[in-house]
């Protein structure tokens, strides 16, 4: 990993109505007591929670025995020809590994999807060459366990024994933790929450057994670790949250992220489930919105419900904070979210509002026949079938439908794209969102389904309640079964879908479903609606 170095850039006009904010940060000592790992920050109703989730202020220091363990095991493995490594995790169990990875430019396969191809793609690799890590806090997570039981047994079917070629990183106690059909078991801090995981076994393990110098990244967090920790207005991470609490208070909610040339491939990914999950609840909450670049929909032209914030060189606005490589970012913005909580008076640590649509997945799953016995489709189009929600006629030609649904969006709201399909195969689907946010004149998002459960789907049901959701599935030409399941992958992703729509619609959320018959055909037929938005 080279020296990239991220600023992060804001209009002037923000860091002036932060200074009360920072003033008071300050006066209060609240990065001081942080540092000192201080429960109390949040109040008391989030004492409890945060009394066990606060040892990632520290992990520059805690994580550095997990160096020498990694570097073992990916010596033996390149020793034995193992030297491609897959990584099955959600939210926070991947989206660092990923961005670490890609910016020190070695391989790594993620897998952070139900979608059926997307798997066989990744099976398709070298098994004998492959290494599975198993990534998992609880030890639970629904789409990691099925990764496990579908490699397991392709690993069999090759001769090769499954236990030489599963590597598990979760918490003490974890169904995971006693496994014995694996290689070594990882036991990361438990009083660490996914999304400040980063620079715990969560983190550092698949990446360092892809090759990346994770030591390297520790130090870099040790850097800024006094800077971060100090009652300055100097501080980075005290002037960011200032920021974002001054933004807020503003009524601009949304952080439209763009990357300016910092280097770093896919830090917006990252930050936007630190974001989201930890500040999306009791109806308030930050809504990151990733977007291409500096020119891109939503940055420019943000309106007043939304805060450009440039990551990168620095640019024409404020320069609130200049602070280094990848592992400093990551202790900086961890820190700057967690007090930027303090400010809008909720508990950064809590997700009250993810265990939702994963049991509206789990009650899907359990009924089959309620699963596939979904209503007819109000409309087909070509390789698309529509599935309308309320204040959607689902009249006229896609583009009609479309525009109706995009006029749902409420003042100051925001239409979240969520794709339920292959990231890899399927990836021109994330062109949707400039194109919506283009035409539509509207803030937009947009996710990989199931993997923004773990996101922004916190914020989705937790936060300001402005959003509608328009969903992409499609059908799967061939399916996986999960063994000793009593479902496939292409089940299970649907569960996914059709649960959390199910969540958002008992919000009164509008919800629009488009199911591609044909992915690339209905994919197309899509794209073409869109740019008829604002015709």
């Amino acid at each position: 990993m080279g020296a990239q170095q991220i600023g992060i850039t804001v209009d002037p006009a923000l860091e002036a109505a932060a200074a009360p904010l920072l003033d008071k940060l300050v006066a209060d000592g609240v990065a001081s007591k942080l540092a000192a790992q201080d429960a109390t920050l949040w109040g008391s109703d989030a004492e409890s929670e945060a009394s066990i989730r606060l040892s990632w202020t520290a992990l520059h220091r805690s994580s550095r025995p997990l160096i020498g363990e990694i570097e073992a095991l990916r010596n033996d493995l390149r020793s034995e020809g193992v030297d491609r490594v897959v990584l099955a995790g959600m939210g926070g169990s991947s989206l660092a590994p990923e961005v670490i990875t890609a910016t020190a430019g070695v391989p790594l396969t993620v897998l952070d999807t139900t979608d059926p191809a997307q798997v066989a793609d990744a099976l398709a690799g070298d098994l004998d060459r492959t290494v599975l890590v198993v990534s998992s806090k609880s030890g639970t997570t629904v789409e990691t366990d099925s990764h496990r039981r579908v490699f397991a047994a392709a690993f069999a079917e090759e001769g090769l024994d499954p236990a030489r070629h599963i590597v598990v990183v979760t918490d003490p106690g974890s169904p995971l933790a006693e496994l014995d059909q694996c290689r070594k078991v990882f036991l990361a801090d438990p009083h660490v929450g996914g999304r400040y995981s980063a620079l715990t076994a969560f983190g550092l393990v698949p990446a360092g057994l892809a090759g990346a110098d994770v030591a390297r990244l520790l130090d870099q967090a040790a850097l800024v670790a006094d800077t971060v920790a100090a009652d300055t207005s100097e501080n980075p991470a005290l002037r960011l949250a200032a920021a974002f609490g001054a933004a807020h208070e503003g009524g601009a909610e949304k952080l439209v992220l763009a990357d300016t040339g910092s280097g770093i491939t896919g830090f917006g990914d990252w930050a936007e489930q630190l974001i989201a999950e930890s500040t999306g609840k009791q109806g308030t909450g930050l809504l990151p919105v990733v977007v291409e670049g500096p020119d891109a929909p939503g940055f420019g032209d943000a309106g007043a419900d939304a805060t450009p914030v440039a990551i990168g060189p620095a640019g024409d606005g404020a320069r609130i904070a200049a602070d280094g490589p990848l592992g400093a970012q990551f202790l900086l913005w961890e820190w700057a979210v967690a007090v930027a909580g303090r400010l809008l008076g909720i508990d950064p640590f809590d997700q009250p509002d993810v265990e939702a649509a994963k049991k509206a997945a789990r009650s899907l799953l359990d009924d089959p026949d309620a699963l596939h016995a979904t209503s007819a489709p109000a409309a087909v189009s070509g390789a698309v079938e529509v599935y309308a929600s309320t204040g959607t006629s689902a009249e006229g030609s896609l583009a009609d439908m479309l525009r109706e649904f995009t006029d749902t969006v409420p003042d100051g709201g925001y239409l979240s794209v969520q794709a339920y399909l292959d990231r890899l195969d399927d990836a021109s689907a994330a062109l949707l969102r400039s194109e919506i946010a283009k035409r539509a004149g509207t803030q937009t998002t947009f996710g990989w389904g199931p993997r923004f459960l773990h996101s922004t789907g916190q914020y989705h049901k937790g936060g300001h309640q402005n959003g509608v959701f328009l969903q992409i599935t499609g059908a799967s030409e061939e399916d996986l079964q999960v063994p000793d399941r009593p479902y496939t992958l292409g089940t299970l992703q649907l569960a996914q879908a059709l649960g959390d729509g199910q969540v958002l619609a008992d919000h009164g959320r509008p919800v629009l479903r488009l199911h591609l018959t044909d992915r690339a055909a209905g994919l197309a037929e899509v794209m073409r609606a869109v740019q008829e938005l604002d015709r």
